[in-house]
C-alpha cells in the first residue's frame, strides 16, 4: 500500500521589539536568569497587562507578506495549562478571533508553483524556560522569556513531504528576517517549529491520526524528524497497529522521536476571552501605513536580480536567501558593474572561506568595495583570474584591499607585449624538439609551451596575450 504524508506546521517567531508584549521588561536574550522580570510578566495579583503597539505592527507586516486577510478586530484569550515555566497558569494568546487568517506562501515544487495555505497568524506571549541539571535530579526555572512577544503562524495541512516542510519553513524564515521583525535564530529559540504529521493511503480523503513533533532546532532536524516519523507511522499501520495521537520529542543524537505526552485538543486549554485586555482595532489607515513601510520581499528581490542583473535563477536564489548577502552583492555590483563576475566571486571564493570559518557575510573581512575593486582590476588586465584567487584569499585573511596585497606580493600581471615576445621566443628556442613536433601536428604541445612561459613569469603573464604571441611564433615556419 502506498501512503502519503499530511503535514502542518506551527511556527513561533519571536519579535524584535525592545520590550515584552504586555510590560516594559527587556526582551533581549542572554541576560542573567530572572533578571528581566516584573510583577506583570510574573503574573502577580492585581497587575494589568498593556499591549505593546509595535507587536501589532510587526504581526501585520507578516500578515501582509503572507497574503493574509487582516481582521479589523481581534481579541486576546487565556490559554490554560499548568507547566512550571508558566507563572500565571495560563498563556495570553489568540484563538477564536486572531489578527489574520487565510493566507498562503508560494513554493517551488518539482519545477512548478505550489501554495501552502496559512490558517492564521496570531499574537501571543512566550513562556519561561526550564533548565535541567545534568548532574543532579533538579530543574531550574528562568522566567526572562516569559512575556516575550511571539507570532504563531499556523499552516494548513497542505504539505506532503519532509523536504517540502523544510522549504516552507525556510521561506517563512526568509520573509521574517527580510521584514526585520525576527532574527530567525533557531538555536536561541527565536524561531521554532512544531509539526503535526499523519499518513493516509493514497487516494483517501480522510486524515489519519496525527502526532505532534517538538524540539526541532534546525531546518535539517525538521526534515529528519518528519522523515523518521512518517516511516514510523507507516511501519505501525503496515503491521496492523494503530497510530496514537500524542506529542513526541525529536532526539537529534538518536535520530528518532520519542513519546512525550498525549496530544491536547483546543478544548483542553479552556480558551476564554482575557478580561484584562480590550479588543484590538486594526483599521485600514493603520494597515496602509504599515504596508507603505514594507521592504522588498525575497521573491520580489529574486525576480528583480534575474531581470535587472541578467544572472541565472540559481545565482539569484543563492544571493537573496540572506538579506545581508543580497545587500553586499548589490554594493559590489554598484561599483564594478559586472553582475555575473560579482556573483561568481561572492558565491565561490568568498562564501567558501566564510563557510570554512562558519561566518556570515556580516562578518566578512572583505568589504564590498574591495571585492569590487579586485573585479575591476581583473577586467582591466592588471591581474589574472588565477592571480585573483590568491589575492582574494589574502584579502580575506588580512582584511587588506586588493591593491595593497598586489603591491606587497608583487603580483601585477605582465601585459607588456615586447617582454612577452622575448620570453616566448626564448622558451621556444630552448625546446626545439617540442617546437618541431608541434609544427608537425602535435598541437597538444601548445599547452606545454604556455606552462613553461607561466613558470618563467611566476604566473604573472597575461594568459590571453601569451596564447596570442606563442601561436604567432610557433606557426612560423623555419627558414
Amino acid at each position: 500500500m502506498e501512503f502519503e504524508a499530511i503535514i502542518g506546521l506551527e511556527v513561533h517567531a519571536q519579535l524584535l521589539t525592545d520590550t515584552k508584549i504586555f510590560c516594559g521588561c527587556s526582551s533581549k536574550f542572554g541576560a542573567a536568569p530572572n533578571s528581566h522580570t516584573c510583577p506583570v510578566c510574573l503574573g502577580m495579583p492585581g497587575v494589568l497587562p498593556v499591549l505593546n503597539k509595535k507587536v501589532v505592527e510587526y504581526a501585520v507586516k507578516m500578515a501582509l507578506a503572507t497574503n493574509c486577510t487582516i481582521n479589523p478586530t481581534c481579541e486576546f484569550a487565556r490559554k490554560n495549562y499548568f507547566y512550571p515555566d508558566l507563572p500565571k497558569g495560563y498563556q495570553i494568546s489568540q484563538y477564536v478571533y486572531p489578527l489574520a487568517e487565510h493566507g498562503y506562501v508560494e513554493l517551488e515544487v518539482n519545477g512548478g508553483k505550489k501554495k501552502i495555505g496559512i490558517t492564521r497568524i496570531h499574537m501571543e506571549e512566550d513562556a519561561g524556560k526550564l533548565l535541567h541539571d545534568e548532574h543532579n535530579p533538579v530543574s531550574y526555572v528562568d522566567l526572562n522569556r516569559t512575556g516575550v512577544p511571539l507570532i504563531e503562524i499556523v499552516s494548513e495541512p497542505d504539505i506532503r513531504s519532509a523536504e517540502e516542510a523544510a522549504n516552507y519553513l525556510k521561506s517563512l524564515h526568509e520573509v521574517l528576517v527580510y521584514l526585520e521583525i525576527c532574527d530567525g535564530n533557531m538555536e536561541e529559540g527565536s524561531f521554532r517549529c512544531d509539526a503535526n504529521v499523519s499518513i493516509r493511503p493514497k487516494g483517501q480523503k480522510e486524515f489519519g491520526t496525527r502526532a505532534e513533533l517538538k524540539n526541532m532546532n534546525s531546518f535539517r532536524n525538521v526534515q529528519r524528524a518528519l522523515e523518521y516519523e512518517i516511516k514510523r507511522q507507516q511501519y505501525i499501520v503496515e503491521n496492523g497497529g494503530t497510530v496514537v495521537q500524542e506529542t513526541r520529542l525529536w532526539d537529534d543524537a538518536q535520530g528518532a522521536t520519542h513519546s512525550m505526552r498525549g496530544k491536547e485538543e483546543a478544548h483542553d486549554y479552556r480558551y476564554f476571552p482575557d478580561p484584562d485586555l480590550v479588543p484590538v482595532i486594526v483599521d485600514t489607515a493603520w494597515i496602509d501605513r504599515i504596508r507603505a513601510d514594507m521592504p522588498e520581499l525575497p521573491q520580489d528581490k529574486r525576480e528583480r536580480f534575474i531581470r535587472y542583473y541578467q544572472i541565472p535563477a540559481y545565482d539569484a536564489g543563492v544571493l537573496t536567501a540572506d538579506k545581508a548577502l543580497a545587500q553586499y552583492y548589490e554594493e559590489v555590483v554598484a561599483i564594478c558593474a559586472q553582475p555575473k563576475q560579482a556573483a561568481n566571486w561572492l558565491m565561490g571564493e568568498v562564501m567558501k572561506f566564510l563557510n570554512e570559518d562558519r561566518r556570515t557575510i556580516r562578518e566578512c573581512p572583505i568589504i564590498a568595495a574591495s571585492l569590487a575593486e579586485m573585479i575591476n582590476l581583473i577586467e582591466a588586465g592588471t591581474i589574472s583570474g588565477k592571480m585573483a584567487k590568491d589575492i582574494v584569499e589574502e584579502m580575506y585573511r588580512s582584511g587588506k584591499g586588493p591593491k595593497e596585497v598586489i603591491a606587497e606580493k608583487g603580483m601585477v600581471q605582465i601585459t607588456d607585449r615586447d617582454t612577452l615576445i622575448h620570453t616566448a621566443s626564448v622558451t621556444v628556442d630552448e625546446h626545439p624538439q617540442q617546437a618541431a613536433d608541434y609544427r608537425a601536428g602535435k598541437e597538444k604541445l601548445f599547452g606545454f609551451f604556455v606552462g613553461q612561459i607561466m613558470k618563467k613569469t611566476q604566473g604573472k603573464a597575461n594568459p590571453q596575450l601569451v596564447n596570442e604571441i606563442l601561436k604567432e611564433i610557433l606557426d612560423k615556419k623555419n627558414d
